[in-house]
């Protein structure tokens, strides 16, 4: 998704801010600062509908949920409450996370599809984030070079491997799950 920085006036918000901004207006807060988000054009929504299928299938029948964009993910809600970020995939398997207007806390796993108009969003701001938050599985989807970062968290760090489109990614965190990136990245 492309981002942009937006022209609000303060220069510091939380989440109670966010709560009364437009919802015509799609934003992600992240230390405070706000990012207006652009619709996500077409080979995006291809990859994303294709993930999301793959995940929810695997999912039925398990403890956890699967979510897409927009769905609210508060990072830090309980430390200042100044990011909230919309990953492209999320999926919670604690309930407890999950409220009406969206998750609270780290997900188990984060799935981002980089925008071209501004990758290092992805792969280093959001990338910290989810580190310091404790997401435990994070896949960062470059469908420009169709490769897949897959991020696992060991202790306070990622370990990091990079699969191409001609790879099975499997998820270190859910037994069985594996999903070929040659059907994801197809006639893209």
């Amino acid at each position: 998704m492309s981002v942009e920085k937006t022209e609000l006036l303060n220069e510091h918000y939380t989440y109670d801010d966010y709560i009364t901004w437009d919802d015509d207006v799609r934003y992600e807060l992240i230390d405070g600062v706000a990012y207006a988000l652009a619709a996500p054009n077409t080979m995006h929504q291809k990859l994303s509908g294709r993930l999301y299928l793959k995940l929810d299938s695997f999912m039925r029948g398990k403890k956890c949920d699967v979510f897409y964009a927009p769905y609210d993910v508060r990072l830090n809600y309980d430390k200042g409450d100044d990011t909230v970020v919309q990953p492209d995939l999320l999926v919670v398997c604690d309930k407890t996370k999950i409220d009406k207007k969206g998750c609270n806390g780290a997900p188990d796993l984060i799935i981002e599809i980089v925008s071209p108009s501004d990758p290092s969003r992805d792969l280093f701001q959001k990338y910290h984030k989810y580190l310091l938050a404790g997401v435990r599985e994070y896949w960062i989807v470059d469908p420009d070079s169709k490769l897949v970062t897959l991020c696992v968290l060991d202790g306070d760090r990622y370990i990091t491997k990079i699969y191409t489109e001609e790879d099975l990614i499997p998820s270190s965190i859910f037994d069985g799950l594996s999903i070929n990136l040659k059907e994801i990245f197809e006639e893209l």
